[in-house]
């Protein structure tokens, strides 16, 4: 029989809504395998633009899934990663419909060791994507726009 795995998080909030939206706070306290944060809501709904918020806390796990699906792979595969960075993207058009992220744009940045095989990059990197529990999770077009970086010896 296959495990289940579990995941916990611990939010907290206080304050009072009695003044109206305009009038409460949105930060609140995100605990997680014990990191805590102060998290807020988009500006666009009051929140603190200064702090993250639930659209950029799911685009950064998206992100990062992606990237540790990636490294697994690759580490299987005897492909020596040196370096890997992500500026990821997440659209939310603004609808009188049901509002959600409509689209990610993943552009991992990956460097490899001198001398590898670049060419199984991109088959690896869509295995990750494939693979990833977040992007399968989620019901939202995911683009993934990978960048190779091969130094010379």
């Amino acid at each position: 029989m296959a495990a289940t795995h579990h995941y916990r998080a611990h939010l907290s909030w206080s304050g009072s809504t009695g003044g109206g939206y305009h009038g409460y706070r949105r930060a609140h306290r995100l605990t997680v395998a014990g990191t805590t944060l102060t998290a807020s809501a988009d500006p666009a709904y009051l929140g603190d633009g200064a702090l993250p918020n639930p659209e950029n806390l799911l685009l950064a796990a998206a992100s990062s899934c992606q990237m540790l699906a990636f490294l697994a792979l690759a580490a299987r595969a005897g492909l020596d990663v040196r370096d890997y960075t992500d500026d990821a993207e997440a659209e939310m058009p603004a609808t009188r419909d049901r509002m959600r992220i409509t689209r990610i744009v993943l552009r991992p940045n990956i460097t490899l060791a001198p001398g590898a095989d670049r060419a199984r990059v991109a088959e690896l990197v869509e295995q990750a994507h494939e693979e990833c529990f977040i992007a399968n999770t989620l019901d939202t077009e995911i683009v993934l726009d990978p960048s190779v970086t091969v130094p010379d010896s």
